[in-house]
């Protein structure tokens, strides 16, 4: 038993240490400077300004998140 505990610990240590970070996605509306997460019901409506980015390029550019979804 306590080495099957101890092989579950190593197996969850080496699965978070080894993933790379996914970059978050987000509809950026280049108008406006808003930023939207992908199922947010403001974000399907855009389709004029908006293009999807890196949710820290989005905040570069001097985006602000959504106030419904909170980007």
């Amino acid at each position: 038993m306590k080495k099957l505990f101890i092989l579950i610990l190593i197996l969850a240590f080496n699965v978070t240490t080894s993933m790379p970070v996914l970059a978050e996605m987000v509809m950026y509306n280049t108008k406006t400077g808003k930023y939207h997460s992908l199922t947010c019901k403001w974000a399907k409506k855009c389709t004029v300004n908006c293009i999807k980015i890196d949710k820290k390029e989005a905040k570069k550019r001097g985006g602000v998140p959504c106030k419904v979804c909170g980007g």
